[in-house]
C-alpha cells in the first residue's frame, strides 16, 4: 500500500550517514540546519544535527506538497496515477491532483515559510531591485533538509527564477545529493550562486538513487 509519510530505507539511513560525514568535514561549517517535518527528512537530518552538533529547526510548512489520501491505493495505482498526470496541460498542473494541495498553494507557503527564516537571520530580497538581496552577515552557512519539490522551490526562489507547478522536474535533485547556493556582492547588494547541483560525490555509484 502507498505511505503518505514514509521512513527512510536501510539504504535511505545510509545515504543520511553519508552526507553527514561529507558535511561535517567542509571547511566552511553549517550553522543553520532547518528541516521539514515529515519522517524520511527528521531521519535524514539526525545524523547531519548530530556530527555538526546543531539542533535543527523544523519548519511545517516546508513539507512536500499533499498529495490525495492513497493509504488504502496499491503502489502500482498510485504510480499509475503518476504517469498519467504528466500529460496534463500547464493550468491543470498549477491546480495539482484531485483531493490534493494545488501547486499554488504549496509554493506560497514554501515561499513564504523560507521567506520568513530568511529574515530571522537577517537576509531579505531587495525590494526595490529585482534579484537582489540584503543580507547582514555572510559567515552563515545553512543545510536545508527537505524534498525534491520544496528543494526546487527554494532555488527558484533564490535564483529568481519564475515559477513552474513542475519544479521537481526543472531542477532534478537524487536522494541525500547536494545544491549549494553562495551569496556574492553584486550591484551594492548580493546575489545567489549556484555552485554546485546534484552533488554526489559522498554516495558511491551503487547508492545514488532518485
Amino acid at each position: 500500500m502507498s505511505q503518505p509519510d514514509p521512513h527512510l530505507t536501510d539504504l535511505g539511513h545510509q545515504q543520511a550517514e553519508l552526507a553527514a560525514r561529507r558535511l561535517a568535514t567542509d571547511n566552511r561549517p553549517i550553522t543553520d540546519v532547518v528541516v521539514s517535518p515529515a519522517h524520511r527528512a527528521r531521519e535524514t537530518a539526525i545524523p547531519i544535527a548530530g556530527k555538526l552538533g546543531i539542533n535543527p529547526t523544523t519548519i511545517e510548512d516546508i513539507t512536500e506538497i499533499r498529495m490525495p489520501d492513497w493509504s488504502n491505493q496499491l503502489e502500482e495505482t498510485v504510480q499509475r496515477i503518476f504517469s498519467e498526470a504528466r500529460h496534463r496541460s500547464p493550468e491543470e498542473w498549477w491546480d495539482g491532483l484531485d483531493g490534493g494541495e494545488s501547486f499554488r498553494a504549496f509554493h506560497d507557503r514554501v515561499t513564504k515559510a523560507l521567506l520568513g527564516f530568511l529574515a530571522d537571520r537577517g537576509i531579505h530580497p531587495d525590494t526595490e531591485r529585482a534579484h537582489l538581496w540584503r543580507v547582514e552577515r555572510e559567515t552563515d552557512r545553512i543545510a536545508l533538509v527537505a524534498h525534491a519539490g520544496t528543494n526546487a522551490v527554494a532555488i527558484g526562489l533564490l535564483l529568481g527564477i519564475p515559477p513552474t507547478p513542475w519544479e521537481w522536474e526543472r531542477f532534478i535533485l537524487y536522494h541525500a545529493s547536494f545544491a549549494r547556493l553562495r551569496t556574492i556582492p553584486l550591484a551594492g547588494a548580493h546575489v545567489f550562486s549556484l555552485r554546485t547541483f546534484n552533488d554526489r560525490e559522498h554516495l558511491p555509484a551503487g547508492f545514488r538513487t532518485r
